[in-house]
């Protein structure tokens, strides 16, 4: 009888990056809410074409608060992103900075967002624009919360000693819901803020 000498030390590496099952789910998830985002923002040019005088009704929408909010999740992007290149080189302090950071400035955008939201001279339903303005947003914000609770479960899960330059796809996983997350902030920016701009 042959024996095979198995180290129950060390466990095999599973699917990493692209190769991994969750990977595609992610992938799924961030179509089918990109979907969710281009209705809606289709909705917001569907009604602006057919409004009758100035669009926005209440004037131009302020940039002050706006820009800030785009480069903290900009900068959050490329935080997470210098996160995971950490990971990737078995430097778990660098993943946890990267998502601390992420974290940070992920919450600094929900402040100031809410300070946005206080300052707006309209209301939820008030009319057509204002509807618009709080849904999409309001939407963005829920997947914003939801992208923070991934990244704290990252960090536990990295302070625990989960994840190492081979077992980390749950982080690339994270990382790329959160560039997800940017991108459909970008698309809003646009949408609510420069598109007016434009004529």
């Amino acid at each position: 009888m042959v024996e095979l000498g198995v180290s129950r030390t060390v466990l095999p590496v599973g699917s990493k990056a692209h190769h991994a099952s969750g990977w595609w789910g992610m992938l799924t998830v961030i179509a089918t809410e990109a979907t969710l985002f281009a209705y809606l923002l289709f909705s917001y040019f569907y009604i602006a074409s057919h409004a009758i005088g100035a669009w926005p009704p209440y004037g131009m929408p302020k940039l002050s608060l706006a820009i800030p909010c785009t480069m903290l999740l900009v900068a959050g992007s490329f935080t997470m992103w210098w996160g995971e290149r950490g990971i990737d080189r078995d430097n778990p302090v660098r993943l946890m900075i990267g998502l601390v950071v992420s974290a940070v400035l992920g919450l600094v955008f929900i402040a100031l967002e809410g300070l946005e939201w206080a300052g707006e001279p309209f209301h939820l339903t008030s009319d057509a624009y204002s509807s618009l303005y709080f849904t999409v947003t309001g939407f963005h914000l829920v997947h914003v919360a939801v992208g923070l609770l991934l990244l704290m479960v990252l960090f536990v899960w990295t302070a625990l000693g989960y994840f190492d330059a081979q077992r980390h796809s749950a982080v690339s996983i994270g990382v790329l819901y959160w560039h997800f997350i940017t991108i459909v902030w970008l698309a809003v920016f646009f949408t609510f803020y420069i598109a007016p701009r434009l004529g």
